[in-house]
């Protein structure tokens, strides 16, 4: 189940040109962009703590979608 918002992901599509959007369109764009949050999430963990710290950093998420 996705944790995003579907008015969220809704507004996302309409802001990309979509003009109605079905529920299942957001809820499939919901859980896509969560598993790709997750993969970034997860490489920017690795990143800071191999910087040797704890907290996750925009330059570790920046770091991470590099990588990609």
């Amino acid at each position: 189940m996705a944790e995003l918002p579907l008015a969220a992901v809704d507004r996302i599509i309409r802001r990309a040109g979509g003009q109605r959007v079905s529920e299942g369109a957001a809820v499939e764009l919901a859980e896509v962009l969560e598993e790709k949050a997750l993969e970034i999430a997860k490489e920017a963990t690795t990143l800071s703590e191999h910087a040797g710290r704890k907290t996750v950093r925009d330059t570790d998420i920046r770091l991470a979608i590099r990588k990609d």
